[in-house]
């Protein structure tokens, strides 16, 4: 069993700051990309960042210059810095992960339960 538990969201002010985390759990054997995703009342999920195990990373144009993701490759987290942060992030957001389980063949994508972040005054 796999299980993705992020942390990190609340409320904070525009031009505030907030720094979410996910961490990985379980048996796992390798991940591959992991990352960040988005989804507003209303709206469809977005892709915020990703990661791969090798350092590349990917961004939204919306987020560009503002938030920056990094990994723990040994101990399979994967951290948002949100600076700058806008009313428009307002969002629960979700990490996701392309993970290989011991034993097994095939890689999964596993989701978390995702955390919810507020910007508003």
């Amino acid at each position: 069993q796999v299980q993705l538990v992020e942390s990190g969201g609340g409320l904070v002010q525009p031009g505030g700051s907030l720094r979410l985390s996910c961490a990985a759990s379980g048996s796992i054997s390798g991940i591959r990309a992991m990352g960040w995703y988005r989804q507003a009342p209303g709206k469809q999920r977005e892709l915020v960042a990703t990661a791969t195990s090798g350092g590349t990373t990917n961004y939204a144009d919306s987020v560009k210059g503002r938030f920056t993701i990094a990994r723990d490759n040994a101990k399979n987290t994967v951290f948002l810095q949100m600076n700058s942060l806008k009313p428009e992030d307002t969002a629960t957001y979700f990490c996701n992960a392309d993970i290989l389980r011991r034993f097994y063949l095939t890689w999964d994508a596993y989701w978390g339960q995702g955390t919810q972040v507020t910007v508003s005054s």
